[in-house]
């Protein structure tokens, strides 16, 4: 099997987008998915973020086949077909992508994609323009906002925290925990 680790990753999502939002929301996803890997599965740490770097490598170039188009890209590039199936599930329902996330870091990946929109949206609103002070209580007066982001589906972070059975709340907590721990890194990517 091939190996691929987190440089080489980060190569990938930089080679096949541009724009440094796609960039940071990479960088942020992978971050997110690191701190709940330490909580649920340390060993394999490095695997979830690699994940997270990967998730939207098609978006930038192909929005209309998102997490289809990724399938030969990443293969073109030789990622092993467990990540790739990984990545792309977070597109389950929502786009053509044939992936259902089945395991806990695919369903918290589907959970977080939009939600760390969300939040860096809502934090981006604040004097101090970080998650650092951010609360879970600013997150859910914009959550309710249907217009404050309104690309970020709110059904789908909902429908995220279902399929991990946690409370939207602890979803929303957790996630801006883990923006703070790794902001400063993602800033200076």
């Amino acid at each position: 099997m091939q190996q691929i680790n987190l440089a080489t990753a980060g190569s990938i999502l930089r080679k096949y987008n541009k724009e440094s939002y796609h960039i940071r929301h990479g960088e942020t996803v992978s971050g997110v998915l690191g701190y709940f890997a330490a909580k649920h599965d340390p060993q394999r740490e490095e695997y979830w973020r690699i994940v997270g770097l990967l998730h939207d490598t098609d978006f930038e170039l192909h929005p209309e086949a998102h997490c289809v188009a990724g399938i030969e890209i990443l293969r073109s590039e030789n990622v092993p077909e467990d990540i790739i199936a990984s990545a792309l599930s977070h597109g389950w329902g929502m786009t053509q992508s044939p992936y259902e996330p089945q395991h806990i870091m695919e369903k918290i990946l589907y959970a977080v994609d939009e939600l760390t929109g969300l939040i860096w949206a809502t934090a981006l609103m604040r004097p101090s323009k970080s998650t650092r002070d951010l609360e879970l209580s600013s997150v859910k007066k914009k959550f309710k906002d249907k217009k404050f982001a309104a690309g970020c589906s709110r059904e789908v972070i909902t429908q995220g925290a279902e399929k991990l059975n946690w409370p939207l709340d602890e979803l929303i907590s957790e996630t801006i925990l883990a923006m703070r721990e790794c902001e400063e890194e993602v800033q200076n990517a």
